[in-house]
């Protein structure tokens, strides 16, 4: 979804971003890993305590089950815990005021620092 909003927005993703998960299946799988590397993304997959763990990943899914789960729960289906989550990620990357972003939105935040560059053309697929 970030690259498809950089691209859509003009600003495509640079080559090398890392793109930081837990160690589940389906991101540890080939087919996963191959569509970020088309993509010219790295997996942060690595051993425990090094530079690639995934405290960052646990620490997103920490919040959203302090946040979502555990206070909004339990959940009766699938479906439920889906939308939580749809609308818990879509409030933490667009809506949330973010102390160290000057109480800016994530998406103010990064708009006002697109706006001192000019778009970019999206690359051609």
């Amino acid at each position: 979804m970030a690259v498809w909003r950089r691209d859509h927005h003009g600003y495509p993703v640079e080559p090398g971003l890392i793109h930081h998960s837990d160690a589940g299946s389906q991101y540890t799988s080939v087919k996963f890993t191959e569509s970020l590397a088309l993509q010219g993304l790295s997996a942060s997959m690595g051993s425990v305590g090094d530079a690639y763990d995934n405290a960052l990943a646990e620490s997103i899914i920490g919040l959203f089950k302090a946040e979502v789960i555990n206070r909004h729960g339990p959940f009766k289906t699938l479906a439920e815990v889906e939308f939580a989550l749809m609308e818990w990620a879509d409030w933490y990357n667009n809506a949330r005021l973010h102390s160290r972003l000057g109480y800016l939105t994530p998406a103010e935040y990064e708009a006002a620092y697109y706006s001192q560059y000019p778009p970019r053309r999206p690359a051609l697929v």
